[in-house]
């Protein structure tokens, strides 16, 4: 039996670790609010890649569908990070919502530019908590988790970096 048992744990899940439940608490909490920003970050960019328009549609609809696929494909990882941990993960759509930081964006209609730039934001914003994320792996001496975060940190910087350049004024590097 695991360090780690929780009152919230159930006996049939409680991972074997050798992290102390401490550990295991405030790692698995960062993790699954970072898991609650991936779904939220990944619909918030199917949305944008559904409904983009103008003259650029083509490689922002493209570059949208690509980055969407590379969100959503951290959302396993990180669920069976927390599960290794010995910890849980997220459940439902409502703790999601409960546990997000990005905000939606419900409106109707969003000009291509604002929705790069919103979308570019929200990635630099994704990026920090995974660096404070990863503090705390350091703190709790977990490299694996710490590895994990540091592959998504390159990869979320990237998206960044794209969404930038696809979104600056021309000849500028103004946003």
């Amino acid at each position: 039996m695991s360090k780690a048992k929780t009152d919230k744990t159930a006996p049939e899940l409680d991972t074997p670790t050798d992290l102390s439940p401490d550990a295991v608490n405030k790692i698995s909490a960062a993790l699954n609010t970072l898991l609650a920003d991936a779904f939220a970050l990944y619909l918030k960019t199917k949305n944008f890649h559904w409904h983009v328009s103008g003259r650029h549609f083509h490689d922002y609809h493209e570059m949208l569908d690509e980055q969407s696929d590379a969100i959503f494909a951290t959302t396993d990882q990180l669920a069976e990070r927390v599960r290794k941990l010995g910890g849980t993960t997220l459940k439902s759509i409502s703790q999601i919502s409960k546990l997000q930081t990005i905000k939606d964006n419900n409106e109707e209609y969003v000009p291509p530019r604002e929705m790069l730039r919103e979308l570019m934001e929200d990635n630099k914003h994704i990026a920090a908590a995974m660096r404070k994320a990863h503090g705390l792996c350091d703190d709790n001496d977990d490299p694996a988790t710490a590895g994990l975060l540091e592959t998504f940190i390159d990869e979320t910087e990237r998206r960044t970096w794209f969404l930038f350049e696809a979104s600056r004024q021309e000849g500028s590097n103004a946003a």
